[in-house]
């Protein structure tokens, strides 16, 4: 293909973009305790809040990269991650381990260190969010979160996971002021006891409309500076035509396809340094938001494909530019990525349910394809009416190996929200964000809050409730493996400690929701999504259309297989009894071969369209539906249940001694709703029937990674047994599939000399990253991987 955008300007830029190592950027933290120190205590909490982001926006160091033609910056330049002392205070050992670790560091410097040591720790360190929930949380929820039983999304970062809609395209915020003090105005303080806290909301919104505004005016202004210096014609005339963009977005609604996306990267901005969500804010469907600017400038004859691929790829850089902000201890083992998770959608169908790929998603697949970074994660929603054309361009980039784009059923996610209880509209106008997550672009919080590691749980259950691991009784008192005489009898068990477990996890998220309704309201995103501002209420606070809570199951494959291993061998075949297996696991299976080569070998296992092992899996899903969904948040909606890992599954996988379908001590547990690594010997087409007995469609989205040979996939041939396998998967009701396109060998190449492999990229869970930035943990697991064919 002709690199029609990948100009010299497009590749200097992303080569500054990948080049530049991340560092950590103080700016903010330094501004936010000066904006608190002046405002704390003399005006509500949610001002408060608006006040300290619009100091930011006032006070903060602009960039304006050379030659970029869509500007702004989280930091002061690209790959400077800025701190959220608010929300995590970093101790003096976190900022050197940041700095020295060998995987996913942020340079650190000496001046950070010491405003890090005499201005950001004192005023933080018992005032953050991480502080306020620690010490809310109960002592078995305290041992439960050490020990590995589920993870804390909201330790170290806000409440995310949303996406914007049409509305940033058709108001500008002067648009959004002026709904807010007709809301304002029609509040009733006779009647409604909650007036005041709404009016304190709607202030602190409209004062963040002022925030994000001041950033458009000082880029604008910053930009004719610049143009007043530059000798070179055409870059002074893309100047001037920045600054006169960012004269009409953010204050008022874009005009064109140019100031489409600086308007939305304007947005994207502010929402991520109000807080540092899990995760990035998203675009949503940037085809169908940018199509008619697209349209109209083409016609117009001031746009034609080679700019606006430009101008897509400029973007693309911008999204590069931002790593996640830097994590610790549990939450950097769960999402150990400099990857912030925004997550284009392509494709799909329209609010009226029509066909909705269109000439800007081919450009979109063309802007991937060309760049081949990291971020942002970019998906196709393929739907029945899905051009085979897209599908198969969709797949080429695929088979090129480095991971996107991935593939999402949008039938089957339409489906998954109208049982969540959204309306037709808003479920067409939704899709995926993060790795894998359903939610209503635009009116939904739909918040991740940690992992739960189903088969921790069962590890527990064969101890009567005691981690061998962390040597605590975390678990109910309910016998010793010996002491069940069947296999009913043990997954009874199993069921009680997961619920058990389930209980301790949302009474916990229940305390920390109402923490961040308190003490953490994020007026500016309330601005954007939609009832906030009707309601008066916060994002943080129920304020959204739709409020979910999400808890993702992990190590589906490896429970199934283990449940499968006892039942199969120890109750039915009478291999071995459960004490032998107890004593197998205990060693590790050194010295019981036999033992470890029947629950290895010769056993039933998930992934092999092997209704033996896949009804256990339904039964193991069924039950950690039941056990969460529907329960109430403390936002006025409900929970949910996904099944994803990002890198957790490698975690859950450390914190654990082996596991009874030969899964080794300490190694990582199976990701998403893959089978486990190894496990699925009869071909993908095996696979994707074991995934489809799962039902995806009462779940918030599921992850399926498959890995090939690029010799498998190779010529039209290939090309079109991928689409296929991706359309058989989704006639199945399968939510997601993606790709890794590689050889074991190149894999171990590459982990043995990472120096010659800089640039090889692939999929992990529902992202991709850099080979050589995984653990060697996260590298064997995916070399471990089971390589398909078609044959």
């Amino acid at each position: 293909m002709e690199e029609r955008g990948m100009n010299e300007r497009i590749k200097k830029l992303r080569r500054q973009s990948v080049d530049t190592p991340a560092r950590i950027y103080m700016e903010r933290a330094d501004l936010m305790t000066d904006a608190y120190k002046m405002y704390e205590g003399s005006v509500s909490v949610p001002e408060m809040r608006a006040l300290a982001f619009k100091y930011f926006m006032e006070h903060k160091h602009l960039c304006i990269n050379d030659g970029e033609l869509i500007v702004g910056e989280k930091g002061d330049g690209p790959q400077k991650s800025p701190t959220f002392p608010e929300l995590c205070c970093h101790t003096l050992e976190d900022m050197h381990v940041m700095n020295d670790r060998e995987l996913i560091s942020f340079k650190v410097t000496d001046e950070d260190l010491k405003l890090q040591e005499e201005k950001i720790i004192p005023y933080w360190e018992k005032r953050s969010i991480r502080h306020k929930i620690i010490n809310a949380m109960t002592p078995e929820w305290r041992d439960c979160y050490e020990s590995g039983i589920f993870t804390e999304f909201m330790e170290q970062r806000g409440p995310g996971h949303t996406v914007g809609s049409q509305k940033i395209y058709t108001k500008g915020f002067l648009d959004y002021q002026k709904d807010i003090q007709d809301a304002m105005d029609k509040l009733d303080f006779l009647n409604d006891p909650e007036a005041l806290d709404k009016q304190n909301e709607l202030k602190a919104m409209s004062i963040a409309c002022d925030a994000i505004m001041i950033l458009g005016k000082r880029y604008a202004a910053m930009a004719r500076e610049m143009a007043e210096k530059e000798t070179d014609p055409v870059r002074k005339e893309e100047l001037l035509q920045i600054a006169h963009n960012c004269d009409v977005v953010p204050a008022h609604k874009p005009e064109t396809y140019w100031q489409a996306i600086q308007m939305y990267w304007f947005v994207h901005l502010g929402v991520t340094t109000e807080l540092n969500p899990w995760d990035a804010y998203s675009p949503g469907r940037l085809d169908q938001h940018l199509y008619p600017f697209y349209e109209h400038d083409v016609e117009a004859g001031i746009l034609d494909d080679e700019k606006a691929l430009e101008l897509l790829e400029c973007l693309w850089v911008k999204f590069n530019n931002q790593p996640a902000p830097p994590k610790v201890g549990i939450t950097l083992k769960e999402s150990s990525t400099y990857t912030d998770f925004a997550n284009i959608n392509t494709g799909g169908i329209t609010p009226d349910g029509h066909d909705g790929v269109n000439d800007v998603s081919y450009l979109i697949l063309d802007c991937m394809d060309e760049m081949k970074l990291l971020q942002p994660s970019s998906n196709v929603q393929i739907s029945k009416k899905t051009p085979q054309r897209f599908l198969k361009r969709a797949c080429e980039i695929s088979r090129k190996g480095w991971g996107q784009p991935a593939f999402y059923n949008t039938d089957a996610i339409i489906q998954e929200l109208l049982n969540a209880g959204k309306s037709i509209e808003d479920a067409r106008r939704g899709g995926t964000s993060g790795c894998v997550e359903t939610g209503a672009f635009g009116n939904e919080a739909y918040i991740l809050t940690g992992y739960f590691n189903l088969p921790k749980i069962l590890e527990i259950t064969l101890h009567n409730g005691f981690d061998p691991v962390s040597n605590k009784q975390l678990g109910l008192k309910l016998g010793n493996a010996e002491d069940f005489k069947s296999y009913d009898e043990l997954f009874e068990a199993y069921k009680k400690q997961v619920r058990h477990f389930a209980d301790i996890k949302i009474r916990g998220n229940n305390v920390i929701e109402k923490i961040y309704k308190e003490y953490m309201p994020a007026p500016f995103l309330s601005i954007i999504t939609n009832d906030c501002i009707s309601k008066g209420k916060d994002y943080n606070g129920g304020g959204a259309r739709y409020n979910t809570s999400y808890i993702q199951g992990v190590g589906i494959g490896t429970i199934t297989d283990s449940l499968a291993a006892i039942k199969y061998n120890v109750f039915e075949q009478h291999r071995f009894t459960m004490h032998e297996l107890m004593e197998a696991l205990d060693h590790n299976f050194e010295g019981y071969p036999e033992i470890y080569n029947f629950v290895a070998n010769k056993t039933p296992k998930y992934g092999n369209d092997d209704d033996y092992a896949d009804e256990i899996m339904e039964s193991v899903f069924d039950y950690y539906y039941h056990t969460v969904s529907g329960r109430p948040n403390v936002r006025g909606g409900t929970y949910r249940i996904n099944m994803l890992p990002t890198t957790c599954h490698v975690y859950f996988g450390e914190v654990m001694l082996a596991s009874p379908n030969g899964r080794l001590a300490h190694k990582p547990v199976s990701e998403g709703i893959s089978p486990e690594k190894g496990a699925d010997v009869h071909g993908p087409t095996a696979v994707i029937k074991s995934c489809s007995k799962m039902d995806h469609l009462r779940t918030g989205g599921t992850l399926l990674n498959q890995k090939f040979t690029p010799s498998v996939v190779a010529g039209e041939e290939g090309l079109d047994n991928m689409a296929n396998l991706v359309r058989s998967y989704f006639s199945m009701d399968g939510h997601h599939i993606q790709f890794n396109v590689i050889d074991r060998q190149t894999l171990i190449d590459a982990q043995n000399n990472p120096e010659e492999y800089k640039d090889l990229i692939v999929r992990v869970a529902g992202y991709s990253d850099h080979f050589r930035n995984l653990s060697r943990a996260l590298q064997d697991e995916i070399i471990a991987r089971t390589e398909q064919s078609f044959n």
